[in-house]
C-alpha cells in the first residue's frame, strides 16, 4: 500500500508539470498524484507533489506565496513573453538612451507592491473552459484581464550587456498567480525597448524549499513528508485528544473549542501525531473543513 505523503521535486527544465507528475506516479505505484502550482516547460524548480489522501493538502498550498529567480532580457519583446516564443520587435538603438541604471531601478520598483498584471496569453487560465494558451495555439486573439497581485520583492541580482540586448538576473517574491513573463514584459514596456524572459527557477513555494527536493531520477524511493508534518509547515496546529480526535473523524463539532484557534483554519493533530484534517471555525464552534481518509493519515 503506498502511504500518503507531500513528495518536493526539483523540475528540471523541457518537462511539463504533467510529466512530472506521471513519472511520479510510475515511481510510487499510484495514479493519485498531482501538483500544487503548474511551471512551464521552460522553467525549473520545485514542484510540490501529492500522493495518495495528501493530495486534499494541494489545495491549502496552491494558493501559497512564492519566490522565483529569473533572467529577464531587455530589448526584444515575444509572442509568449518567453525565450520559447517568436521575436516581434527589437530595440533600436538609439532606444537604450533611455535605459540607464536609474531608469532600471525605477520601473522594477514600479512593479513592486500591490500591482494590476494582466497574465500573459500563453497561459493556462481558462477562457470559456479552455486554456489562453490552447486559443493562442489555434489562432485566436486572446487578451485576459488584468488581476491584482502581490509583489512583495524585485531585487536585481546582476546585469550584463550584449549586442542589442540588457539581461538582468532578478529574484521575486510574490503571491501566487503572479507571471514572471509578465513583470519582463511590463518592465521593457515601461522602458521603451521591450523585455521577455529567458530564464525562471522556482525557488520556494510557502514554506517548502527547493533546496530540500529531489530530482527525477531520484523519485525511487525518495522520502516524502506525511501529511501531518505537511499541514503543520502550512496551518497552524491544533493538538487534539482522542475524543476530539474522533468526534471530528464522525463529523461532529467540537463546541465551543473556536477560540482554541487564532487563524481561519488549522491543523488537527490526533495524539499519535497524525492528521485528523483540516478544521475552521463555525461560531463559537469547531468543525472538519476536510477529513483524511481513513488509513491516509
Amino acid at each position: 500500500m503506498v502511504s500518503p505523503g507531500i513528495l518536493l521535486v526539483d523540475k528540471p527544465a523541457g518537462l511539463t508539470s504533467h510529466d512530472v507528475v506521471a513519472r511520479t506516479r510510475r515511481a510510487f505505484g499510484t495514479r493519485k498524484v498531482g501538483h500544487a502550482g503548474t511551471l512551464d516547460p521552460m522553467a525549473t524548480g520545485l514542484l510540490v507533489i501529492g500522493i495518495e489522501g495528501a493530495t486534499r493538502l494541494l489545495t491549502y498550498i496552491v494558493g501559497a506565496d512564492k519566490t522565483y529567480v529569473a533572467t529577464i532580457r531587455l530589448g526584444q519583446t515575444t509572442g509568449t513573453d518567453d525565450a520559447e516564443g517568436e521575436i516581434l520587435t527589437t530595440a533600436a538603438p538609439e532606444a537604450w538612451d533611455a535605459v540607464t541604471d536609474d531608469a532600471v531601478s525605477a520601473g522594477i520598483t514600479q512593479l513592486t507592491g500591490e500591482i494590476s498584471q494582466v497574465p500573459s496569453a500563453v497561459s493556462a487560465i481558462k477562457v470559456d473552459g479552455r486554456r489562453a494558451y490552447e486559443r493562442v495555439r489555434a489562432g485566436e486573439e486572446v487578451v485576459l484581464a488584468a488581476r491584482d497581485v502581490v509583489v512583495s520583492r524585485f531585487d536585481l541580482l546582476a546585469t550584463r550587456r550584449g549586442d542589442g540586448h540588457l539581461d538582468l538576473d532578478v529574484v521575486v517574491d510574490c503571491s501566487s498567480g503572479t507571471y514572471i513573463r509578465s513583470l519582463a514584459r511590463d518592465l521593457g514596456a515601461s522602458l521603451g525597448v521591450g523585455g521577455h524572459l529567458t530564464a525562471l527557477r522556482r525557488t520556494r513555494v510557502g514554506p517548502f524549499d527547493v533546496s530540500d527536493a529531489v530530482g527525477l531520477d531520484a523519485l525511487e524511493g525518495a522520502t516524502t513528508l506525511t501529511p501531518g508534518e505537511a499541514a503543520g509547515r502550512i496551518l497552524p496546529v491544533l493538538e487534539m485528544s482522542g475524543d476530539e480526535a474522533r468526534d471530528l473523524r464522525h463529523g461532529k463539532r467540537l463546541s465551543g473549542q473556536a477560540a482554541r484557534l487564532e487563524e481561519t483554519i488549522g491543523a488537527a493533530i490526533d495524539p499519535e501525531g497524525l492528521l485528523i484534517g483540516i478544521v475552521e471555525k463555525r461560531g463559537a464552534d469547531l468543525k472538519s473543513a476536510m477529513n483524511m481518509p481513513e488509513g491516509d493519515r
